[in-house]
């Protein structure tokens, strides 16, 4: 087994409700258990596979540091940006 834990992937948007900034990012999920038996998650950037925090606790917004942010299924900021009238 993976010492690391099996690993899953997932996806999310965010949307900052005071900015109005919309950001997607995707998040390498270990499944781990602890030495009592306990199953725990630890969330990783698929780029380097550095440790982040988890986006589910309190995300930040990147473009005003607000916690104030709505987390919705992939590909939603990605579809409004399409929609929008380029310039």
């Amino acid at each position: 087994m993976d010492p690391r834990g099996t690993t899953t992937h997932e996806e999310y948007s965010f949307a900052c409700l005071r900015c109005g900034h919309g950001w997607e990012r995707a998040y390498e999920i270990r499944h781990h258990t602890d030495r009592d038996g306990r199953p725990f998650v630890t969330y990783h950037d698929p780029a380097d596979g550095g440790r982040v925090p988890s986006p589910l606790t309190r995300p930040v917004c990147p473009n005003c540091e607000s916690h104030v942010v709505r987390i919705m299924r992939p590909g939603r900021v990605y579809t409004a940006e399409q929609a929008l009238p380029r310039e």
